[in-house]
This record gives structure tokens, C-alpha cells and sequence, in this order.
């Protein structure tokens, strides 16, 4: 029996060979198909929206990719349009939650976290100077102030020449001790003040010289509030230092019962004084002579005056 020869199978040419399909994964096929009916939304208002029947779009799709050269199975055909009904590939976003917020604070970081760093970095810087120079100092100064109360103390009762005066400093620095263990930091700054300003006083020195100045006023009289049909006689002076000076020195006013330093004020005086004063500055053409009306001596607090005076000034020259 003859050996039969099966023929060696002849290799198609490249020409001949046809083209493979080129495959997808499943998913990737599916989420093809929904971009594809996403973007050729002619298809599904024509066909799906007139209730055409799915196999006529799933034909219609093959078309599309058998055009492309895409071969995909019925079954993914069919998973793509129930992923487009069912908006399985859409993205939505997440609900805008405080985690959420964190986290979209987070990704922007690069755009406020500088101007953020920048706004802290200043109002750190403004605390630090509020500390540096105005609590720091403010603290330092409460600190130091019953040092200091005793310091004014002791340089008044230097100044003082009469016991009552001293006693009287004692007193009131006594109280701004007390009120600085009490922790009243306003009570403590008042009585100091009124230490620093009995100081002042005691170390003036000044002759209390009538004005007799061409176009000033060299006395004035005024009616009582107390008594409307009295009369107030007052002359105007000035705090003369030795050497000429004139000084601005402490004056409470009868009228406004307040302090205010002045360089010029009136100074009540009995009717006799005044009428005396007017007299000489008429008969000698504005020029009085003896125009020194009292003294304040270094180490006293109020002046001592030549004639009797009932007390009380004005700071208010005014008509």
C-alpha cells in the first residue's frame, strides 16, 4: 500500500491573513459603550427615547465598532446600555460634608495656607508688641509701684517744713500702699499722683506778683452763686520765680472746684485790698509799686500773703 503524502500547509501571505480582532476587557469594553452612547446622544433620543427595541440599538452599536474594527460580545453591548440607564459610569460628586470640606482645604493648601501663615505671623507680631511694650511695661510699672510710692514719700517728708504737711504725705502714701495690696492699680496711680503733685508744690519757690501790664486786666469782681447779692473782689497775679521766671503752678478754682495748672489766675481778696490796688494803678498812670501781694516759700504748701485775704482763686478770667 503506497504511503500517502499529506501536503505541508502553505503559509498565507501577510496579504492574506486576516485582521485579528483586537479585544478590550469586559469593563473597559462597557464603559466604552456608555461613552459611546454618552457622546452620540442621536442615537439614544432617536432610538431608546422612541422605545425602539434594544436589539435594534445593540445592532446599531455593532455597526459603530465593527466600523472601528472592534469586536464586542452582545453581552457587554447589553451591560453598556444598562450602565448608561442606570448612570453607573457618571461621576458624582460627594455629598459636601465637614470631611469633605477638610479635604478640598487640604488640596488648596498651596493658595491660603501663605496668606494664612502670612495673617498669623502678624497678628503674633502684634501680640508680641502688645506684650513687649505696652503689658510689659504696664506690669514692670505695677510691680515697682510700691518702690516708687516709697520713693516720693521720702523726697516729699525731705521737703516738707511743717510736721503737719509730712504727716499729711504719710497718710496719703499709707493709702496707695493699701491699694496696692488690695490689687487696685487705679487707687495706687491716684494716690501717687497726689504725692508727685504735693512734691511740686513743696519744691516751688515764687513771689505772687499782681498784673500791671499795659491792656491787661488787674482786677475783676464777680457775684456769688452762694450769694447772689455779694461780691467777689479778685486781683490778677502770676507766680514770679526768683530771677524773674514766671511759673505754671496748681490752682483749684472756687467756682468749678477743679485743678488746672495755670500761669495766670485770680486771687480773692477783701474789698479794702482792692479798692487800695485800683487806686494806686489810677493815680500813678498803670504802675503799681507794690505789687507783690504774697509768697510761697520752698518747702510750704500754700503762700503766705502780706494783707489778710478770705482765700479762693478762679482760673477763669473771662467777663
Amino acid at each position: 500500500m503506497s504511503e500517502t503524502t499529506v501536503p505541508a500547509r502553505v503559509p498565507m501571505t501577510a496579504a492574506a491573513v486576516p485582521d485579528e480582532p483586537r479585544k478590550l476587557d469586559d469593563v473597559m469594553l462597557a464603559m466604552d459603550v456608555v461613552d459611546t452612547l454618552r457622546h452620540r446622544t442621536r442615537i439614544v433620543d432617536m432610538e431608546l427615547n422612541e422605545e425602539a427595541r434594544e436589539e435594534q440599538l445593540i445592532a446599531r452599536l455593532k455597526e459603530i465598532y465593527g466600523a472601528q474594527g472592534i469586536e464586542v460580545p452582545d453581552r457587554i453591548l447589553k451591560d453598556g446600555v444598562k450602565a448608561l440607564a442606570e448612570q453607573r459610569f457618571v461621576y458624582k460628586p460627594p455629598a459636601d460634608t465637614f470631611s469633605v470640606k477638610l479635604a478640598k482645604m487640604y488640596v488648596s493648601r498651596k493658595k491660603w495656607l501663605p496668606q494664612t501663615l502670612t495673617g498669623l505671623g502678624a497678628l503674633a507680631a502684634i501680640v508680641a508688641g502688645f506684650q513687649l511694650f505696652v503689658f510689659g511695661p504696664m506690669n514692670a510699672e505695677w510691680q515697682g509701684m510700691p518702690t516708687e510710692i516709697a520713693r516720693v514719700l521720702a523726697e516729699g517728708q525731705q521737703l516738707a517744713v511743717d510736721p503737719a504737711v509730712d504727716a499729711q504725705l504719710g497718710g496719703i502714701a499709707a493709702e496707695g500702699q493699701r491699694a496696692v495690696a488690695n490689687g487696685d492699680r487705679g487707687a495706687a496711680k491716684t494716690q501717687l499722683t497726689t504725692l508727685k503733685d504735693m512734691n511740686e508744690k513743696l519744691a516751688q519757690e515764687y513771689a505772687i506778683r499782681i498784673v500791671s501790664r499795659p491792656g491787661e486786666d488787674t482786677g475783676l469782681i464777680r457775684g456769688s452763686d452762694d450769694a447772689p447779692n455779694a461780691l467777689n473782689y479778685y486781683l490778677v497775679v502770676e507766680a514770679v520765680a526768683p530771677g524773674g521766671r514766671v511759673l505754671t503752678v496748681p490752682i483749684e478754682s472756687i467756682e468749678t472746684e477743679k485743678t488746672e495748672r495755670v500761669n495766670i489766675w485770680g486771687q480773692r481778696v477783701t474789698p479794702e485790698t482792692f479798692d487800695r490796688v485800683r487806686a494806686e494803678k489810677q493815680s500813678s498812670g498803670g504802675v503799681i509799686a507794690n505789687d507783690v501781694l504774697g509768697y510761697k516759700q520752698r518747702g510750704e504748701l500754700e503762700p503766705k500773703f502780706d494783707t489778710p485775704v478770705p482765700g479762693g482763686s478762679i482760673t477763669d478770667l473771662g467777663d
